[in-house]
């Protein structure tokens, strides 16, 4: 730490807090030999630095200390780096361990021991052992079930566990955790997940039960379908392996596995599709079937079935879990014994509902986005029959009924509930991945809030094990909308497991040519239908490069670099005269109906190519492989620039585009593919265009994410903000006026999906132009300050928690005066950009370390370590 100027206090030693495993809080079952650890270092005071750490792990808290650590003591390694610090004691499976680090700062002074945390391994080499995948044939989803015997004191018990396409999990009548659709969906030929419980306080002395329902999930997927879920390479009915593993006090050791001493018959649940919905028939309930005590003598002997061709591995994202349950905002009969029940809120999930009805009696649940003439609209021309989204409850009759469904989820705000008498009693449940949100924002312009909560819906309603396009119509995995989307969604949501997962899926994805699909996983569609187009799946580098962006994850890219290298190659391999082909390109532009924008696909295709080998370039550097991408980049820049720029007119054209057309000009500016001599003209037209549209857009989910931020970036500003608030159409503001409460896929009143998060963009820019936060590089290294889009707004601020800490900003404008806070975590450096009319009318509490500020285009920038910062400007 250097000597601090007068008035600085350098405050206390460093302490260490939020301590993580492979990024999670206390992992129930990790299957990394070497995992990561993590913690962020905090101290009070200004320009705090963390010189040292030293990490103790032991296989009880109490052997914590210096002298009895039993499993690694890494003594006292010099270093700054608070993530990504590789365990380096051996790991054995099953076994849990616990760690603790102190910390040394710039002055020499050791902080206290943290408080202690713990991950556990999963069954690592040991697999599972003599378990085998069962199943049998049977009319509807499996019940399967075993008895067995506990004769001791239990001091922990683990069942590690995977059903195919999903498992609800018993053990003595219940849940063994609160996560559903569960394990997560992979490339079922090259993965297969499943999930460590800690069943320690389900079982009892004496007679216990184990038992799992099965669901298909798109493992083993019936209904007909565009994209051929129904005829993957895995398809299969479902199964199911598992190993109970109890460990007794003595020492002693049982198992339960999966073989042919499980009994199997078929369940209450006729029939289970992610595309039309469930049918549940009561009257085949068999109470207390997964508890002791039950006569399961008419059930048949479970088969030992084929395995899947996936690796077996363990799941480290997070589960998907019902978050929030919802009561109606409006209940009404449109015609006798038909009810739409409004929950005042789009959604990803399903419906619970509580009846009461004769036997055999059947009660249906319509699940939409949308009514028109008095019903639910639940039609989807990907998918063969007339039943979308639709569950079934058949009664019992035994008085009043619960149910809600375990292996379908819907994209909905409203239900049509048919079959009853009485008022419908259902409550919507919200079912997504929890994923942990980071950021909160607030602004005194309600549009930006506003837009800031839709697109945070937007996103959690599309994340289940994968990031969806829409969870109505198809649920699936496309790539281009994670490209587009991916900083927004790192910016609001720690996303490290959930894209750490996807990834692994991209790479299973991988053909042997190289070549990946524009989905994610795929059945083998997404290699052929609407493919190639480039601006999908270069989201591989993209997202790569990413996540060292935001998490500074150095392991991930080394993991992927073969695999990334082979699939560049391929795109590289068919570029023609320094272009490359594309089948999609700016889709759902304003006026294009359901598809592409009219402009030569190539120019957007060979753009998308260029940021990726640049990326990969930049991995390259990162992790020490040499490589010759830039020269690659610099090639297709000069074919892009040959071929779509008019240097006379400063602007980017096609044969095929007579208008202007915003991305194609957005787009290079963005990813500086455009001549530096250039650059003022393209972005003047740009803003000319803009206003001569009345300052509407006219993107579609490609040049919206950039449109914004290019405008602020080459100082119109205002612009932008003109843009970003207009209501009329094309616009957010017009899809709000129409009543949205998330983002849309298209522009028009008559979007096919209201839950689509690739055009709702314009919240990066909310973030990183408004609030004026902006994450460079390297986990968080290095941060800019710059609220440059300050019109119609008179304060914003933005509190997000990175991997080294919380950043926050603050500012306020109030006449001529603009007062801006800045909050910088140990291990990060912040450029804070102060709007000023000049250097002399800015002051910083403290003064900054770094001394003199600098003076340009209408901000005093300074450069600040670790600490909180104010900052008034009085000529803002």
């Amino acid at each position: 730490m250097p000597d601090l100027p007068d008035g600085w206090t350098p405050g206390g030693p460093l302490t260490a807090r939020s301590l993580k495993t492979e990024y999670a809080v206390r992992p129930l079952g990790t299957e990394v030999t070497r995992p990561r650890l993590s913690w962020i270092a905090t101290a009070p005071g200004y320009g705090a630095t963390q010189t040292a750490y030293q990490i103790l792990v032991a296989t009880a808290p109490e052997l914590l200390t210096p002298e009895d650590a039993d499993v690694w003591d890494s003594g006292k390694v010099s270093s700054a780096r608070t993530f990504g610090v590789e365990h380096e004691g051996l790991v054995a499976p099953r076994t849990r361990y616990h760690w603790t680090v102190r910390l040394w700062d710039g002055l020499e002074r050791a902080g206290e021991w943290a408080a202690p945390e713990w991950f556990e391994t999963a069954l690592l080499d040991e697999g599972f052992a003599a378990a085998r995948w069962i199943g049998g044939e049977v009319d509807s989803a499996p019940l399967l079930r075993r008895g067995f015997a506990v004769d001791g004191t239990v001091r922990r018990a683990r069942l590690y566990a995977s059903g195919l396409g999903y498992a609800d999990l018993r053990l003595n009548g219940q849940a063994v955790s609160d996560s559903v659709l569960d394990p997560g969906f992979t490339a079922y030929d090259h993965t297969v997940l499943y999930v460590t419980h800690d069943v320690t306080d389900l079982l009892q002395p004496g007679d216990n039960v184990v038992g799992a329902e099965l669901g298909r999930g798109f493992f083993g997927l019936t209904s007909p379908n565009v994209w051929r879920w129904h005829q993957t390479p895995w398809s299969a009915e479902p199964r199911l392996i598992a190993r109970l593993v109890i460990e007794y006090d003595n020492g002693r050791t049982a198992e339960v596995v999966t073989d042919e001493s499980w009994r199997i018959t078929g369940g209450p649940t006729l029939s289970d599709s992610l595309y039309t919905g469930e049918t549940y028939d009561a009257r085949r309930a068999l109470p207390g079937w997964d508890a002791p005590g039950f006569d399961d003598s008419t059930w048949s002997t479970a088969a030992q079935v084929d395995a899947p061709k996936g690796q077996v591995r363990a799941q480290e994202h997070e589960p998907i879990r019902v978050i929030e349950t919802v009561p109606p905002a409006d209940v009404t009969e449109t015609r006798p014994g038909v009810w739409i029940v409004d929950f005042g809120r789009t959604t990803a999930g399903w419906t619970k509902l509580r009846a009461t009805a004769d036997a055999g009696a059947t009660i249906s649940l319509t699940h939409g986005e949308t009514v028109t003439d008095g019903n639910v609209v639940a039609a989807n021309g990907h998918v063969e029959g007339d039943r979308i989204q639709r569950d079934e409850y058949i009664a019992a009759g035994n008085g009043v009924e619960e149910w809600e469904p375990r292996f379908s989820y819907k994209g909905f705000r409203y239900v049509q509930v048919e079959g009853v008498t009485e008022r419908p009693d259902v409550l919507m449940r919200v079912v997504h991945s929890d994923v942990r949100p980071v950021t909160r924002f607030t602004s005194t312009q309600p549009s930006y809030e506003q837009f800031d909560q839709a697109m945070r819906r937007t996103i959690l309603s599309n994340l289940h094990g994968i990031p969806t396009d829409t969870p109505f119509f198809e649920k699936n995995g496309w790539t281009g909308d994670a490209q587009v989307g991916g900083p927004t969604m790192l910016a609001t949501l720690d996303l490290a497991r959930f894209f750490t997962k996807w990834l692994g899926d991209i790479r299973d994805s991988q053909a042997e040519s190289g070549q990946l699909p524009v989905i994610v996983p795929s059945s083998g569609w997404g290699f052929t239908d609407l493919s190639p187009a480039t601006e999908w799946p270069t989201v591989y580098p993209f997202l790569l490069r990413e996540l060292y962006r935001w998490y500074g994850d150095e392991r991930l890219l080394r993991e992927h670099w073969d695999s990334l290298t082979r699939y560049l190659a391929w795109e590289l391999d068919r570029v023609e005269d320094g272009l490359s082909v594309s089948v999609l390109g700016d889709w759902l532009p304003p006026g294009y109906g359901s598809g592409p924008a009219p402009e030569d696909r190539r120019l957007t295709g060979t753009a998308y190519l260029y940021r990726a080998v640049v990326a990969a370039a930049e991995i390259g550097d990162i992790i020490g492989q040499p490589n010759d991408y830039r020269k690659a980049a610099a090639e297709l820049a000069d074919g892009l620039n040959r071929a779509f720029l008019d240097r006379d007119a400063g602007r980017y054209r096609s044969a095929d585009d007579p208008d202007y057309r915003q991305t194609s000009n957005a787009v290079p500016l963005a990813f500086g593919i455009v001549p530096d001599e250039l650059v003022e003209r393209v972005a003047a037209n740009l803003a000319a265009d803009v206003e001569a549209r009345g300052f509407h857009l006219n993107t579609g989910c490609l040049g919206v994410g950039v449109l914004l931020p290019v405008l602020t970036a080459h100082g119109y500003g205002d612009a932008a903000t003109k843009v970003a608030l207009q209501r009329t159409y094309p616009s957010w503001g017009y899809w709000f006026e129409l009543g949205a409460d998330t983002m849309w896929e298209k522009w028009e009143d008559d979007s096919r999906s209201r839950n689509h998060y690739f055009q709702g963009t314009v919240v990066e820019w909310i973030f990183e132009n408004v609030a004026g936060l902006r994450n460079v590089d390297a986990g968080w290294e290095r941060m800019v300050v710059r609220p440059d889009a300050r019109g119609e707004v008179d304060s914003a601020s933005i509190r997000t928690e990175t991997i080294r800490g919380r950043v926050s900003v603050v500012w306020k404008k109030t006449s001529r005066v603009l007062s801006l806070d800045v909050q910088v975590p140990v291990g990060t450096t912040a450029e804070v950009h102060v709007p000023s009319a000049a250097a002399s009318d800015v002051t910083a509490v403290p003064a900054p370390l770094a001394g003199e500020a600098l003076y340009q285009d209408g901000f005093t920038i300074y450069t600040v370590p670790a600490g909180q910062w104010s900052f008034t400007s009085r000529s803002a």
